[in-house]
Order: C-alpha cells, then sequence, then structure tokens
C-alpha cells in the first residue's frame, strides 16, 4: 500500500497535462458509427469533421509565436504541418487507372499515415490502388487514444478493404501493417478465413509487428480504471511528453497498452485455435519484417505465434541483425538479438528464413542469407549495403522509413523539411531535455530500406497476374 501512495505521488507531480490531453474530439470514427460510414469517402467527409473540431478546440486555443516553434499544435510553429497536401496526419488515397491490385495500409499505435508515405508511393507507381488508414484516435490529439477500442479499428479496416474492393474489381487487395497494424491485418485474415469477412486478402506484409508485447503494456488496465477517479487523472498516461512530432504522439495513454494487449491476446488464442489440428492450410501468404532487438514487441513471438502455425506455403521472415562488426559489438550487452541465432540453428523451419547481416565481424558491410522452407541449407547473396557510421542495430520505429525521409532520415534535407528528427545532434549535461535522453538513441530509419522496399514490391508482384513489366 505504502508503494502505491508513493507512485501515485510520483505520477500527480510529474509534467502538467495539456490541452491536448484532457480535450475528448466528438467527430471520431467508432463502430457506433458504421451505419453512417461505408465508404473511404465517407471516412474522409467524417474525418474532415474530426480535423475540423481539432483546429477549434486545440489550435484556436494554443498559444503562438516565439517560444511555440516546436510546438505541435501552436498554429504557424515549425512542426504545423496541417497546411501541407497531402496532410499525411490524415487517410490518403493513391488511385491506378487500370490497378493491378489494391493495398490497405495500416499504421502502428500512436503513429500516423505518415509512416507509409514512401512505400505507399512506390507501390503505386507499380499501379496498385492504395489507400493509407489514419486509424481512429490518431494523427490528432493524443487523448484520442484515452478511449479508442482496438473493436474499432477493426471495423475501419473491414470497411476499407470491402471499399477496396468496388474499386479494384476481381484483382488480388493485400494488407501492409507495421506495428499494431499488424495485429489488424490478421485479425481480418483469421476473419476471411473464418467466412466472416470479404474479400480475403491476397497476401499480408507485417513490419515490427505487434504479435506479443513487452509486459509493461499488460499492467495498464488497473491505470485506466483509477484515472476517473479524481486527481488521479495522469494515470491515463504511461507518459506525458511535450508533443513536437508532427506525425506521431510521444505521450502516451495506458489505454493504447491495453487495447494492444487485447487485441495480440485474442488474435495469438486464435491462431493457436486453428493449429491445434495442424498447420493450418489456406492462410494468406505472409511476409514479415523483424528487426533483431525490438523494446516494444517481442520477437520471438512472431516466430512462436504466427509463422510456425502456418503451413509452409510462401510465407518468410525477413530479420534484420544488429550490427556485429568487432568494434561496435564489444560495447553491447551480451547476447543482443537471440532470435538470429535461433533461426540460423534450426534446420526445417516451415517458412522461407531471410537475414540481413554483417558479410564478416571486421566490417559493416551486409549480406543477405537465406533459408528455404524445411531446407538447412544457407545461401548467401551480397547486397551493396552497409550499416551507417555509429549505427549498431535497427528499431521497432526504423523500418517502413528510408535514410532520405525529410523528418525522420540521415540527415537534413532542404527541400522538404522544417525539422530533422532522424539525428538530432544534441550533447550538453544530463538533465537538461524536456524528454528522456533515450529517445534520441533511438534509431528513427532504415539504412536497408531499398532492400525492404524491392522485396515488398516483389512479393506483392509475385501473387498478382497481369503486371506490366
Amino acid at each position: 500500500m505504502g508503494a502505491l501512495v508513493v507512485y501515485v505521488h510520483l505520477v500527480r507531480s510529474g509534467p502538467s497535462l495539456e490541452l491536448w490531453h484532457t480535450t475528448e474530439l466528438t467527430e471520431e470514427f467508432t463502430v457506433e458509427r458504421a451505419d453512417e460510414v461505408r465508404t473511404f469517402e465517407d471516412y474522409r467527409r467524417l474525418e474532415a469533421k474530426l480535423f475540423a473540431e481539432m483546429n477549434q478546440e486545440i489550435y484556436a486555443r494554443t498559444q503562438t509565436g516565439p517560444g511555440f516553434e516546436l510546438a505541435r499544435y501552436s498554429a504557424g510553429s515549425a512542426v504545423d504541418l496541417r497546411g501541407r497536401n497531402p496532410d499525411w496526419n490524415q487517410s490518403f488515397e493513391l488511385t491506378a487507372k487500370t490497378p493491378v491490385g489494391g493495398v490497405l495500409l495500416l499504421h502502428g499505435m500512436s503513429d500516423s499515415p505518415y509512416s507509409f508515405r514512401a512505400l505507399g508511393k512506390a507501390l503505386n507507381q507499380r499501379n496498385y490502388w492504395v489507400i493509407g488508414l489514419r486509424l481512429p484516435g490518431h494523427g490528432t490529439i493524443p487523448s484520442g487514444l484515452k478511449t479508442v477500442s482496438w473493436e474499432d479499428m477493426a471495423l475501419a479496416v473491414r470497411l476499407h478493404m470491402e471499399d477496396l474492393a468496388s474499386k479494384v474489381g476481381r484483382s488480388s487487395i493485400h494488407i501492409m501493417g507495421y506495428s499494431t497494424g499488424a495485429p489488424l491485418a490478421l485479425n481480418y485474415a483469421l476473419d476471411a478465413l473464418d467466412g466472416a469477412a470479404a474479400p480475403a486478402p491476397g497476401s499480408l506484409v507485417l513490419l515490427s509487428p505487434a504479435i506479443a508485447i513487452t509486459p509493461a503494456a499488460v499492467l495498464a488496465k488497473w491505470k485506466t480504471r483509477l484515472a476517473v477517479l479524481p486527481g488521479l487523472e495522469k494515470l491515463a498516461w504511461t507518459q506525458i511528453l511535450p508533443e513536437f512530432d508532427p506525425y506521431k504522439y510521444n505521450s502516451f495513454t495506458s489505454n493504447a497498452g491495453v487495447q494492444v494487449h487485447r487485441i495480440t491476446r485474442d488474435v495469438a488464442a486464435r491462431i493457436e485455435s486453428l493449429a491445434e489440428s495442424g498447420p493450418i492450410e489456406n492462410f494468406p501468404p505472409t511476409l514479415v519484417f523483424l528487426s533483431a532487438i525490438d523494446a516494444t514487441v517481442s520477437t520471438d513471438a512472431v516466430v512462436d505465434n504466427l509463422l510456425e502455425h502456418l503451413a509452409p506455403d510462401r510465407h518468410e521472415l525477413v530479420l534484420f541483425d544488429i550490427n556485429r562488426n568487432n568494434v561496435k559489438s564489444s560495447i553491447l550487452i551480451s547476447d543482443p538479438g537471440p532470435l538470429t541465432a535461433r533461426m540460423l540453428s534450426s534446420e526445417a523451419l516451415p517458412f522461407q528464413f531471410t537475414l540481413i547481416a554483417n558479410s564478416s565481424a571486421e566490417t559493416n558491410t551486409v549480406v543477405s542469407q537465406r533459408k528455404l522452407p524445411l531446407s538447412s541449407e544457407l545461401t548467401t547473396q551480397p547486397l551493396n549495403l552497409a550499416w551507417p557510421r555509429g549505427v549498431i542495430s535497427l528499431s521497432h520505429v526504423a523500418l517502413p522509413i528510408p535514410s532520405s525521409d525529410p523528418l525522420y532520415g540521415q540527415r537534413q534535407y532542404s527541400a522538404d523539411n522544417v525539422l530533422n528528427l532522424g539525428q538530432l545532434d544534441i550533447q550538453g549535461e544530463r538533465g537538461l531535455l524536456k524528454f528522456p535522453a533515450s529517445w534520441l538513441l533511438r534509431l528513427r530509419y532504415n539504412p536497408f530500406y531499398d532492400f525492404l522496399e524491392n522485396r515488398v514490391i516483389e512479393w506483392m508482384d509475385e501473387g498478382t497476374k497481369g503486371i506490366p513489366k
């Protein structure tokens, strides 16, 4: 009891809640609005009302001027990007005159459609009709995640799959899910397998998938319940930080952790139940990209809770190893990235395994090492890629972002950006920053993005007929 009192005191004495933490927007999509939203166009009309409400309730009431240059909700600040076209906080659609297929893009929790900006454009150039869905609760203010449920997000996925089918005809529709978008994609695929949803996805592409999460998210449920008590409002938050990222919330709600836990637990249980009678047949071909090091999700769960349960039918895990250059690895904890050793030593995996790893311990260059399903033979292919100086691993947030990204990329680009969050070179005494210093350490772009993009395109092309070469 004493420990609880101390914890509550620490929470109450922490950072203050701002307008974007306490305001509840009313024009968000939920399961209760299913009757009024049937198509992407309906969703966008409701989204327009939502963003107009945000402008009135948040931007119009937030201070401006000197001292607010890096305040997301201060009108005219360097990170007020509402005037951009497209607005990457909102759902986007990239049409095709003669679509070879459709792709639904599902971002992660606290994220926005911006994370799929590059991949969406690349697929559209291949004649895919692309919808980047802004999931309910996202792209606006952090308080949107206080009440959102995974059922709200799952229904939005189903509506947009049905709408895409009407636009691409009989062509395959693929779902690409990043982080929490991955279990949403899996949930839909399982519904389709049960006959409870249509169309069935042509394939799944999962990036940094949340198949199981770290224990901290599981403990958030009791905080959400206590947060309704007067004076304990901050318990609704696991993290309260200044909002300076224009496309991702820095603050995070307890409810968001609860919803991720709920959907990952539900999806894992359904997969396990189906696998009781043997490997799951007729599951959509599934391509997974994963960093061997991920502080947000369980890497082993991708194998244990998903890929090992699927029949060996065009499924693949692409694993980005850590940088095992001797100079870099000497400063790391023991046995970083244990999934790498596990996959290399496994002799009969029911899926294809591809490892992106150092060509040797004396160099930063990387190669592709590949094992076919049910095979122990490892083939190596050079990639003409290398770890950038100072980079020791990828991260959960890095996979879909190219190094050339104007916001999260490797260096400053003048044409399209006002701020670069990919490489903030800040040094000084500790205790000066308003956010944890570890925030600066996390890699926000993928130095091997070109490999990822090419593999995604090859993957979808393999399962789609009639693609112009």
